[in-house]
């Protein structure tokens, strides 16, 4: 039966992993020297070697003829270890067991000795998707578990993951795999496959898989099934990059400001079926190229496309400016977000279209404002006068305006200075919440039955925990805060939190109690609408 090439080359060692040196020689130290931790956790992007590492770390600290810390792949561990036959290695996908009845299970489990080996090894793969209540039951375990047990946490997104986890594990972060490094590993599994790889194809499949191994031997694979003589043709045949004049003729609509050009473009891509969401990804990564074109004299190292793009690229470079191609990209950005949860992709990318042709980033930059809240021309014009009329000494023929300070700009409001009738409660608040905890479960703590309040263009927040509100900044929870009220607000909020456990429910006059008494009147009001 055909394997793919991904599983067949698989590292069996850590001399075999590539571009990790830094982690394979720790790993390696730990198993020679016996002092290996009880928890590890690796994180990176896919395809870097995180579960590979965990698989050949369980074997090495189990082989029974482990050679300068790595296993020897010949005893009867190492086989019943790389054919998935060995119970004392299990590996767990956290996406698919992700509650708190599947770690009740995995700590019933652990209690157990192992049945061959020295150790038992738990990977969980992707542990980010982990219930806040599976995670919470997994921390005693993780903290002191038996002597006989080992973790191995992996994932792809280390800011889902609680920093009580993290604290107690040791963590390695995988580096995306140099591109010169994934060339040298295509050309040897190559030539031991038997089929030819041209460097210039071996280079372009490994600045197409963004520095996974994974997906450049993925890639592989599907240039086999096109030729065994493998071409820069063949990938861009097989990646689907082939025929990609539709983004450049998009790209050079937007260069030339013809906005009706790229309309009628996207009208036949969407009439042809074409992914929306999807266009405007390529879009921006094009975008990117472009950036690079116009930044960097020799950057062609770090632009991903075929040689006859190239040139394509280039020629919209020299016809936009940097700030007008910067403010491109950041429209796009914002569109992309905005089409996940768009009901009609094709009017947000259009209207996204439609700014790109009729903005200009460079020319339309807004006057600078002094510190007094005027702007510097305006104040530059003043002082001359006023000089001009001391020279001349007709200074009472200056209107008074013209000596008299600006006004200055109004603060941002302040919660002890601010009349709480000038504060409204936030009412979907406990939505947002969830949201948050959903991309963060460290601050689901910090947020739980707190209240939100909206003064001007500042959020205050009150809490009734102070062990989360002390650790605010150390979470970096208002940035956070900040991105899911954006984009449900459309506007960039401050926040400021307060604590609510130290203020005497007696105290009516402290702003506090007074907004939070407001706020159960709110909920008073609606739940008498809802009745009615």
């Amino acid at each position: 039966m055909y394997q793919a090439l991904y599983r067949k080359w698989r590292p069996r060692t850590f001399d075999d992993v590539v571009s990790q040196p830094h982690i394979t020689t720790t790993l390696k130290n730990q198993i020679i020297s016996g002092k290996t931790a009880h928890a590890y956790l690796f994180t990176g992007s896919r395809g870097t070697g995180k579960t590979t590492c965990a698989r050949i770390f369980a074997k090495a600290v189990n082989c029974e003829n482990d050679k300068d810390g790595m296993p020897c792949c010949e005893c009867e561990i190492c086989k019943a270890a790389d054919n998935g036959s060995l119970g004392d290695i299990i590996e767990i996908d956290a996406a698919s067991n992700a509650s708190v009845n599947d770690i009740r299970e995995l700590r019933e489990g652990v209690m157990f000795t192992p049945e061959m080996c020295k150790y038992k090894v738990y990977i969980i793969d992707e542990v980010h998707m982990l219930s806040v209540g599976a995670f919470n039951a997994l921390l005693k375990t993780m903290e002191e578990p038996p002597p006989h047990v080992k973790f191995i946490l992996a994932t792809t997104e280390i800011q889902k993951v609680p920093a009580t986890i993290v604290s107690r594990c040791q963590h390695f972060d995988f580096n995306r795999i140099k591109t010169e490094d994934i060339v040298a590993r295509l050309t040897y599994i190559a030539g031991q496959e038997g089929f030819t790889l041209h460097e210039d194809a071996a280079e372009l499949i490994a600045r197409l898989s963004d520095g996974g191994m994974r997906d450049a031997l993925s890639l592989l694979d599907q240039c086999v099934a096109f030729s065994d003589d493998i071409t820069l043709d063949t990938v861009s045949s097989a990646s689907g990059i082939a025929g990609r004049d539709y983004l450049f003729d998009i790209l050079e609509s937007i260069a030339d400001k013809d906005a009706a050009g790229a309309l009628k473009r996207i009208n036949e891509l969407h009439s042809m079926s074409k992914d929306l969401k999807v266009l405007a990804g390529e879009l921006l990564e094009q975008m990117r190229n472009v950036m690079l074109a116009a930044t960097i004299d020799n950057g062609r190292e770090l632009i991903t496309c075929l040689p006859d793009e190239l040139k394509r690229i280039e020629d919209i470079a020299k016809k936009m400016s940097l700030d007008d191609i910067l403010g491109c990209i950041s429209l796009l950005q914002e569109s992309s977000d905005k089409l996940a949860r768009s009901t009609s992709k094709r009017i947000e990318l259009e209207m996204c279209i439609i700014r790109l042709c009729t903005s200009s980033f460079g020319k339309a930059a807004p006057a600078a404002v002094s510190q007094s809240g005027m702007p510097d021309s305006e104040l530059l014009k003043r002082l001359t006068r006023l000089e001009d009329a001391v020279r001349s000494g007709s200074v009472a023929d200056i209107p008074k305006q013209e000596v008299e300070a600006p006004p200055k700009p109004e603060p941002d409001p302040d919660f002890k200075k601010m009349d709480p009738s000038q504060i409204q409660p936030i009412k979907n608040w406990e939505g947002l919440v969830d949201e948050i905890s959903r991309r963060n479960p460290a601050i689901s703590g910090f947020l739980r039955k707190s209240k939100a309040f909206l003064g001007g263009s500042t959020v205050f927040i009150i809490v009734d925990n102070d062990f989360f509100f002390q650790q605010f900044k150390k979470l970096n929870a208002h940035l956070l805060i900040q991105e899911v009220l954006k984009e449900n607000f459309g506007q960039t909020f401050n926040i400021k939190a307060k604590s609510a456990k130290n203020v005497s429910p007696e105290d009516k006059e402290n702003p506090i109690n007074r907004l939070l008494e407001k706020a159960k009147k709110l909920d008073i009001e609606v739940d008498i609408k809802k009745s009615n």
